[in-house]
């Protein structure tokens, strides 16, 4: 049923492809209505994006992670603070962001700056995780070495037991925001002759503009 539905979604998709003077003026707007395409096609994960970073070095990484927040002002999510992606963020406060829904022949890119969310907004989500999310958060140093897994199930067990019922948000936790500069929505269509139309901030408008597949 689930791969039905994706495949009837595809389709017409494909069939209606992407004009922009149809497409709402903003790409957050236009973003909305693709995330809710994906959440009735109820792909596996729809809010899973990849994450691309450069470091202080110049050297690019990237990353799957999920997406916890949209609103007018670009994409949230959570990661430890003194993991490699926000140690590059720091250094560059650059990113690139792809959403991929390949059961409906979509992807959606971002790029833009990026910048640390309010601790308020960062306490609020932490909050509102399952109390297992809010003890890993507090026994891994995110990219840190470690010395094997029982390292790791050691410091969860240890700190399930001290911790109390209201886990409170470790300070190398937190979230970022990605406010893009660029959004390009792709749309596969026959022959691989797709459509690629690319929202551009220009001041405080934004220019779509039409890109070759």
């Amino acid at each position: 049923m689930i791969r039905e539905e994706a495949a009837r979604l595809r389709n017409e998709y494909e069939s209606i492809g992407l004009d922009a003077p149809e497409m709402a003026e903003d790409p957050i707007t236009e973003f909305q209505e693709w995330f809710a395409g994906a959440l009735a096609a109820q792909l596996h994960e729809p809010n899973a994006f990849v994450l691309a970073t450069v470091d202080a070095d110049g050297m690019p990484s990237a990353r799957a992670v999920l997406m916890k927040d949209l609103s007018a002002d670009g994409i949230v999510f959570y990661t430890g603070m003194s993991s490699r992606k926000s140690e590059a963020m720091r250094s560059h406060p650059v990113a690139a962001a792809t959403f991929v829904w390949t059961p409906l022949h979509r992807q959606v890119r971002f790029e833009g700056d990026v910048a640390q969310v309010s601790d308020e907004e960062a306490d609020a989500y932490f909050a509102s995780r399952p109390r297992g999310a809010q003890v890993a958060a507090h026994a891994s140093r995110q990219s840190s070495l470690v010395a094997d897994r029982d390292e790791l199930d050691r410091r969860f067990t240890d700190l399930s037991s001290e911790l109390g019922d209201q886990v409170p948000r470790p300070e190398h936790w937190g979230g970022w925001r990605l406010t893009p500069r660029v959004v390009e929505f792709w749309q596969g269509r026959p022959n691989r002759f797709h459509d690629r139309i690319r929202y551009r901030r220009d001041g405080s408008a934004w220019v779509k503009e039409r890109l070759a597949p």
